[in-house]
């Protein structure tokens, strides 16, 4: 398929030859999910932690004697059915990722890219090249093409004087190609691609 490219200046600049195969796919929202999910389940830092009995500070000492108390007996003070105790059974510190095959990581990623085509959403501009990299003109560059929260998607290297101005504007982010992923194009309205990028990325998922 073909895309048109536009300019930062919302000026047209040709246009692009896409794959359909990474472009044009019919959305599947269970790969989708699974990608997303992993994601998350990855990035959860799962240091969540409470002590064990073994951990609380307090006597190991019998609090009273077995027998003649007229209470039932007790063999410590820092059991979890004490006030104070550790709890039984309780969160560790442990890393909730796990392996997703990379043929559904790319999958979900070519699923991503179709999804925002669908929408109407993926848009191509032939550079993040300005000569003025300030927040204000390209905040009001973004105005003019319709973007309210859009994820910007550069090559390999970014240009950084427009990263640094465009990340001051809230909602938006920008990437190297090769951090384009699945959760960041979803939570985002808009996916602007360079037209680089956009090379890079047909390549990366062939």
């Amino acid at each position: 398929m073909k895309l048109n490219v536009v300019t930062l200046e919302n000026k047209a600049a040709g246009d692009v030859e896409v794959s359909d195969k990474i472009f044009g796919l019919e959305v599947r929202k269970d790969i989708l999910a699974r990608v997303v999910q992993w994601q998350r389940d990855k990035a959860r830092a799962g240091t969540h932690k409470t002590k064990t009995r073994s951990e609380v500070s307090g006597t190991g000492k019998k609090p009273f004697k077995q027998k003649g108390t007229g209470q039932a007996r007790q063999g410590t003070l820092r059991g979890p059915h004490q006030e104070g105790g550790g709890r039984a059974h309780g969160p560790v510190v442990r890393d909730h990722g796990y392996d997703l095959q990379k043929k559904v990581r790319k999958l979900g990623l070519r699923h991503a890219l179709s999804a925002k085509q669908a929408e109407g959403k993926l848009f191509i501009v032939d550079s993040i090249e300005l000569k003025n990299a300030k927040t204000k003109d390209i905040a009001a560059n973004f105005k003019a093409l319709g973007f309210v929260k859009p994820l910007i998607i550069g090559g390999e290297v970014l240009n950084e004087a427009f990263a640094k101005a465009a990340r001051n504007i809230v909602g938006v982010d920008v990437l190297p190609t090769q951090g384009a992923n699945v959760l960041d194009i979803l939570r985002h309205k808009e996916l602007v691609l360079t037209k680089e990028a956009a090379l890079a990325l047909e390549k990366r998922l062939a």
